[in-house]
């Protein structure tokens, strides 16, 4: 039996970073997954086809409907949704071939098959011929989650279906519900909505984007309604029975009462569930919380001696970024060294058109944990920048502590709210003040200028806006 110093259950971005860096460390290390490719959920069906998919679709939106009014007159604009689909395997494989280089590189030993927790440190990997057992000094389980399926309608893969089906459809539903208006939903709706699907959301709580700060959320409702996208909130889908002329799927609401649905395609898109089963966690004495994930301490320790858990198994937002920092901290800790994570800055995205952004709490937290706060707001209407692009729509918002001015949350909505974050995210993670961010000099004319005048508006200061 072959024995490593680092063994890691799952190849996604949690699992293949926490192998790479204890490979930094000096530690022998093994990584098992069960897929061809590497990359896990998010580099295969999951964050990078799904943001190929949004710029193609983005792209073929804006040149049927913005373009004219840069003086671009375009026409025939057909859509070939065929070679679409072709980029984003290409765009998939290439990443994925990025990641096997790296294992490569860091001499990491690639197992590929289901890993088995079969009790102590010794994981069976069931390979489609035969079964071997390897033992680790230490066990990282980074398996991921999976869609979760609502009992009432459960997917077939065709007609009712999961975001993995919604990235390789092979034609435009003319008609798709989307049950769920967080990330997923939004993101795949927009999508099928840009290349012509008449696209309904349908969604348990008053408001998309639930995790958002209200005003953003109202925001980002109005603007994808004025894309096309129609909206149910405060309601709930009760069910689905399939028909000659497509899916009728029956919606109950708070305000209107019952109504029925037709479409072609019902995307479930309520969110995702740890990846638990079949692994072998009883045989090890890994235990679950109730809310079935993995129950792990402050150091992502299980209740298995020597094993962690990492990424969407356990407690927290269901990330990426997420996962690969946990990934990194726990190899850090088997190295012995100091691992850490701050879960106060982490930034959240929706890659709709316009974009939402997030990092910290929301004003809306801050007064349930009453929490003194001034604010400030700079509109992308104002910035010079966003109308040399044409995108106006949007707002920064900036939360500051009103004693000690220390950031506590930054909301973005508009164009590349995803790379503005990361500013925010710096800022705060080094302590900072919405003076620190104010007084720092932004390049002109730039979209993160409107950063910096949010910040002068906590103050009541702001130049532009």
């Amino acid at each position: 039996m072959k024995t490593f110093d680092f063994v890691v259950i799952g190849g996604g971005p949690g699992g293949y970073v926490a192998a790479i860096r204890a490979s930094q460390l000096g530690l022998k290390a093994a990584l098992i997954e069960e897929r061809a490719t590497l990359g896990g959920t998010c580099l295969n069906v999951g964050c990078i086809p799904s943001k190929v998919l949004l710029e193609a679709s983005e792209v073929f939106h804006s040149m049927n409907h913005k373009y004219q009014g840069l003086g671009i007159s375009v026409s025939s604009v057909k859509l070939d949704l065929k070679r679409m689909m072709a980029n984003k395997d290409r765009v998939v494989s290439k990443i994925t071939e990025g990641v096997d280089l790296l294992m490569k590189k860091h001499k990491i030993a690639r197992f590929k098959g289901r890993g088995r927790l079969t009790g102590g440190r010794i994981v069976a990997i069931e390979g489609e011929n035969e079964t071997t057992e390897i033992e680790g000094g230490k066990i990282v389980l980074a398996m991921g989650s999976v869609p979760f399926e609502l009992p009432s309608i459960p997917f077939d893969g065709r007609s009712i279906i999961s975001s993995t089906e919604a990235l390789s459809l092979k034609t435009v539903p003319r008609r798709m519900v989307v049950v769920g208006a967080g990330a997923i939903g939004l993101e795949l709706g927009s999508v099928w909505s840009r290349l012509g699907s008449s696209v309904t959301v349908v969604e348990l709580f008053p408001k998309v984007a639930i995790f958002a700060d209200n005003m953003l959320s109202r925001m980002l409702e109005k603007s994808l309604r004025e894309q096309g996208i129609d909206f149910l909130l405060s309601s709930r889908v009760v069910g689905a029975k399939k028909k000659k002329g497509g899916i009728e799927v029956a919606v109950t609401s708070e305000k209107d009462g019952d109504a029925t649905l037709t479409c072609d395609k019902l995307l479930v898109a309520v969110g995702r569930k740890p990846a638990t089963l079949d692994c072998g966690l009883e045989a090890a004495k890994v235990a679950l919380e109730q809310d079935g994930r993995v129950r792990v301490d402050d150091s992502w320790r299980t209740t298995a001696e020597g094993i962690f858990a990492i990424g969407d198994l356990i407690r927290g937002p269901m990330l990426a970024h997420k996962a690969e920092e946990e990934g990194i901290a726990v190899a850090e800790l088997a190295a012995g060294r100091s691992g850490h994570v701050n879960y106060d800055v982490i930034p959240n995205v929706i890659y709709t058109w316009p974009e939402l952004a997030q990092v910290g709490i929301t004003e809306e937290e801050a007064k349930e944990r009453k929490i003194p706060v001034k604010v400030g707001r700079n509109y992308f209407k104002a910035n010079g920048r966003a109308k040399t692009l044409g995108e106006e729509d949007g707002v920064v918002k900036v939360i500051a502590h009103k004693e000690t001015d220390l950031i506590l949350g930054v909301h973005i909505l508009g164009p590349r709210a995803s790379d503005m974050i990361a500013e925010a995210a710096m800022a705060m993670e080094f302590s900072g003040s919405s003076e620190d961010m104010a007084r720092t000099c932004h390049a002109h004319p730039t979209l993160s200028e409107a950063l910096k005048e949010a910040a002068l508006a906590v103050d009541r200061r702001a130049i532009h806006g």
